[in-house]
């Protein structure tokens, strides 16, 4: 008799992967976890001990994907992506796929294009859709707040960079393409959702400002190295002071990007890695007004609106105060994966959409790819009109 669960394979159960894991197993009431795959043993021994003696293990994700499944949560790194979300694809799965797509445009393109020919339900894992700072903020501006939207404007203060991305793999562009895609999928995918287009030119400036030239790295070693335990110190400060990191820095720590969009609206997007605080900040200007976050879905989370000429009034003429989500990622998670569940089972409307996820990734090569060209502009090339139709809204 087939389960009145969905049955879920977990892909990468280390890590991001078991906090999804954790959210996706519930027994009894939709859904299960039922097997994992990872590479560390001792992340597959955590995982029976969560979700039960009878879970499948496993270090190879094609034996996984052998197994009796509904659905696939896809949370390895970034450079695995592309092959292994085609692999699930091709088998019709249902696939949770975290961002980004791929680290490539080709590559987003083959796994459209995969699910497409099989008529696969994939969903990608851009969370920040469902955060109520920024579900507020869409609703406001569609309801017209601000008027017509014209620009909009994101600074990104990562303030754990160090920790979070040059310790690691993802310090190595072989690996990430660069963190204007790794980091900043999530913020372009925003910014194309708030601004209602998508990037076609871009151009970006930036370069590798502090972490290539600080001392005390780690030894070298073959294979993309993880973050071990004991690496993080976000407590330090300056960065400077940084040490252990990864032996091998080339990708940029701190870069700026224009965009236009496809439906005239210009958008910048900065990120600098070594910041004291940790935070992003949008101001979206349209012909009625801005709207502007301050914080991320923490207590005290609010957006303010400028409706009235005047000189500054950092009150604005409109508050809107965020209550504070339930879970990870300021609540966002726990709704992602709830999306994905029933997605997986009934189809029908997501927030979250896999052609925008390729567009993120689009712009975010593109805009590496200038920044490395020293700022010269850039299209960034549609998806095919076949893909277009298929996964439109």
């Amino acid at each position: 008799m087939k389960s009145p669960d969905l049955l879920i394979g977990l892909i990468g159960s280390g890590g991001r992967g078991a906090g999804l894991g954790q959210l996706a197993h519930r027994p009894g009431r939709g859904s299960r976890v039922v097997a994992c795959c990872d590479r560390n043993p001792a992340t597959l021994a955590r995982n029976r001990a969560d979700y039960g003696p009878d879970l499948y293990t496993t270090p190879d994700y094609r034996a996984l994907l052998a197994r009796e499944l509904d659905a696939v949560i896809l949370a390895t790194p970034d450079f695995l992506h592309e092959e292994q979300a085609v692999a699930v694809l091709a088998r019709g799965r249902a696939l949770f796929l975290e961002k980004p797509m791929a680290l490539t445009i080709a590559g987003c393109d083959r796994i459209l294009r995969t699910a497409m020919r099989t008529r696969a339900r994939l969903y990608v894992g851009h969370n920040m859709r469902h955060m109520p700072f920024v579900q507020k903020m869409k609703s406001l501006i569609d309801q017209g707040a601000i008027g017509e939207v014209k620009a909009c404007w994101v600074r990104h203060f990562v303030g754990h960079g160090g920790d979070f991305y040059f310790r690691d793999w993802h310090a190595e562009r072989r690996y990430t393409t660069g963190l204007l895609l790794q980091k900043a999928a999530h913020d372009l995918d925003i910014v194309h959702w708030l601004c209602g287009g998508y990037s076609r030119l871009v151009n970006a400036l930036g370069g590798l400002t502090l972490y290539g030239d600080l001392p005390g790295r780690q030894s070298p070693r073959p294979g993309p190295r993880p973050i071990q335990a004991g690496d993080m110190q976000l407590d330090l400060f300056p960065p400077t002071r940084a040490r252990r990191l990864n032996h091998r820095i080339d990708v940029e720590d701190l870069s700026t990007v224009q965009m236009r969009l496809d439906n005239g609206v210009f958008a910048s997007y900065a990120q600098c890695h070594y910041t004291p605080d940790y935070w992003r900040n949008y101001t979206v200007i349209g012909t009625e007004g801005r709207i502007e976050n301050f914080g991320n879905g923490e207590p005290g989370t609010l957006l303010r609106i400028w409706n009235r000429r005047s000189n500054y009034r950092p009150q604005g003429d409109a508050t809107h105060r965020i209550p504070v989500g339930r879970g990870t990622h300021g609540g966002a998670d726990p709704k992602i994966m709830a999306e994905f569940i029933r997605y997986a089972r009934d189809g029908g409307a997501t927030a979250t959409s896999p052609l925008a996820a390729r567009e993120s990734v689009a712009t975010g090569c593109q805009a590496t790819a200038s920044l490395r060209r020293h700022g010269a502009p850039l299209p960034v090339p549609p998806v095919s009109a076949a893909l277009r139709r298929y996964f439109a809204p």
